[in-house]
């Protein structure tokens, strides 16, 4: 089977691009859902943009059509990320260099035609956008998978030679700044990891801690409230963006003494925290976090740290994880770039042990979304990210729906 012909168009993703410079500033005015203030990041126009996407259709031989959607995160530009993609800035690039590629091209391998994409370079000699071929290789699975009729997880199961496992993997949803009435959202649903919270200032996690104390207190009650099941009992995760180390001037010992308090809040749910420390530079960011990591299992402190910022590619992945800077890796699929990359750093975290979980942004599209599921229930991380957008209902239907289907239908196979 062979791809006829691409087909591109403009899309919209399920959140907006925000510039993560600014924000953490904090020189600005709430505006609705907008920002009064100066961007600061390299691109942006003004501190909060639409988010937008390419989707990529590969018209097949007989008649089928596969795509993927290019989308790179909400924080664009931020920590060493590539730039903030605009469709208009870069369908010329895809029309130039990846369309000629793969029209006439044989779907034998997603993994080796997904690699081949991945290394195309421009005329410098640069790769192309990390969100151009983030969606072009989730068309390329798509297409191999329609192709040998079967589902995108048997497809990655059978070309890295994986057990096939037809059982959901934990998701994990965020509530963004509505913290409270998205909570409520995640416990009536009984999601298995929450709220993510969204504290991406030293105001909204207080100078001393004590909002996001006060917060998961809060969190606590609230799921004994109103939880249905009586055995509900959701692992609590955070995300900090590295105010935890502002707040605490990045001393070790200040801050691993704080995140225990929080585990004594929080107590009998497991605590992750995301970020707690957001430096200058790849190498002071891995060094901190592998002191804050080390501090916290010396001291038998219940929390496990996620590495985000600056782990961005597999080989920043691969740095994170051999260094054990941080309890766990979040996969940011979009950063990665093809999503052959995700699958490879999941294997990488579980043979190398550190914990895999395959995130991304609220800023990606439904399609995105599916091929990630896809790919989590053929590599088995600890959790995925509930996406598109911050509306938590939408994201999680979309998973959900999207990992029940395709468990129900590897279950029928093997009968």
């Amino acid at each position: 089977m062979k791809i006829k012909e691409v087909v591109l168009s403009k899309g919209l993703t399920g959140f907006y691009f925000d510039d993560q410079k600014a924000i953490r500033k904090g020189d600005y005015v709430e505006n609705g859902l907008t920002y009064d203030g100066e961007a600061l990041t390299p691109g942006f126009t003004n501190i909060r943009q639409a988010g937008e996407s390419v989707s990529v259709q590969l018209l097949l031989e007989d008649g089928q059509v596969a795509y993927g959607d290019c989308a790179a995160v909400q924080y664009s530009g931020a920590g060493g990320r590539d730039p903030l993609f605009l469709a208009d800035d870069y369908i010329p690039t895809i029309e130039k260099y990846i369309v000629p590629f793969l029209e006439g091209k044989e779907l034998t391998s997603f993994r080796s035609l997904a690699e081949a994409v991945d290394g195309i370079v421009d005329d410098e000699g640069k790769p192309l956008h990390t969100a151009i071929r983030y969606g072009v290789t989730q068309a390329i699975l798509d297409a191999v998978a329609r192709a040998q009729h079967l589902t995108m997880v048997e497809v990655i199961v059978n070309e890295y030679d994986l057990e096939l496992i037809p059982e959901p993997v934990l998701i994990f949803a965020q509530t963004g700044d509505d913290r409270k009435l998205n909570a409520d959202r995640m416990i009536i649903k009984h999601v298995d990891v929450l709220p993510h919270g969204l504290f991406n200032n030293v105001n909204k996690l207080g100078k001393n801690g004590e909002h996001l104390k006060d917060y998961l207190v809060w969190l606590k009650n609230r799921v004994a409230e109103i939880k249905v099941d009586p055995n509900y009992l959701p692992d609590f995760h955070v995300d900090v963006y590295g105010t935890i180390g502002q707040a605490f001037d990045h001393d070790v010992v200040k801050m691993g003494e704080y995140v225990r308090e929080l585990t004594e809040i929080v107590a009998p749910h497991a605590l992750a925290i995301e970020g707690p420390v957001d430096l200058d530079s790849k190498a002071e960011q891995i060094e901190l976090m592998a002191k804050l990591t080390a501090y916290v299992d010396e001291h038998n402190i219940p929390c496990k740290f996620v590495a985000d910022e600056w782990c961005n590619t597999l080989a920043d992945i691969k740095e994170f994880t051999d260094r054990k800077a941080g309890h766990m890796i979040q996969i940011k699929a979009p950063d990665l770039g093809g999503i052959n990359n995700s699958v490879e750093a999941v294997l990488y975290c579980q043979e190398n042990g550190s914990i895999p979980y395959l995130g991304g942004t609220c800023n990606e599209t439904e399609r995105s979304a599916q091929i990630t599921v896809q790919v989590a229930l053929a590599t088995r991380p600890r959790q995925i990210l509930s996406k598109p957008g911050m509306g938590v209902d939408e994201g999680l239907s979309i998973c959900t729906n999207e990992m029940n289907r395709t468990v129900a239908m590897l279950k029928r196979k093997a009968r």
